[in-house]
């Protein structure tokens, strides 16, 4: 039986994503196979991390102690556990409704045939980032109106490149599409007059709410 590395778990709203401001149970596993320049939990993938391992049983029977049932996975990289898969069908089974926020350089396939199927945050890593390369754009045709993609924004460069892979591939009408400005980088108004200039008509800007609520770098929330 696989068990997972868990860097922390808690309770808190979601600060972002398709349930922004919504109770949600937060699973944080250990471990990313990129290293984006504003890496914003890049604690949770050194090799001397602090983790407990647990089993998907272990996770379900917590989860299901909290009382709250939107369920987020993340990381680190949630889709690079072992046995994610098995997690995740534990969770929907148990009532929870599962969402994994995922770095766009992962396959979705095997999660895609899942059922109950998570919902999916998918990022696009920009060019400030310096992880673009990674991307895996066959990622898209997973997508429907359940899931969302997000464009992590650093400047207008980024906007710019974003806007180019909304249209390339059709993504208003494929998923919910969301721009999230890096922190302290660029502006939110600079994304609003963007989005009016461009006419990005179903697009969305979404900040971090955890990030106001609470110091930008604490933990647990």
């Amino acid at each position: 039986m696989s068990c997972f590395k868990v860097a922390e778990k808690f309770v808190s709203i979601n600060g972002e994503g398709q349930r922004a401001g919504e109770l949600a149970v937060f699973l944080r596993f250990c471990g990313c196979n990129l290293n984006c320049d504003y890496c914003d939990t890049r604690w949770a993938n050194t090799a001397d991390v602090k983790y407990e391992l647990a089993s998907a049983e272990d996770l379900v029977t917590y989860v299901k102690s909290t009382g709250v049932k939107n369920v987020t996975l993340t990381g680190g990289e949630p889709l690079l556990q072992a046995d994610i898969a098995r997690l995740i069908v534990l969770l929907g089974a148990s009532g929870a409704e599962v969402e994994i926020e995922t770095n766009g350089s992962v396959s979705l396939e095997e999660i895609n045939s899942l059922k109950p199927r998570p919902s999916v945050t998918a990022d696009y890593k920009l060019p400030s980032s310096g992880m673009e390369k990674y991307m895996l754009t066959e990622n898209f045709s997973c997508l429907t109106l359940r899931d969302a993609v997000k464009f992590v924004v650093g400047d207008m460069c980024d906007l710019a490149r974003a806007e180019e892979i909304i249209n390339e591939y059709g993504l208003i009408d494929r998923c919910r599409v969301y721009f999230s400005p890096v922190f302290g980088k660029i502006m939110p108004e600079e994304i609003v007059e963007f989005m009016k200039e461009r006419k990005l008509n179903g697009a969305r800007l979404q900040l971090q709410l955890h990030k106001i609520i609470w110091k930008p770098d604490m933990r647990g929330v």
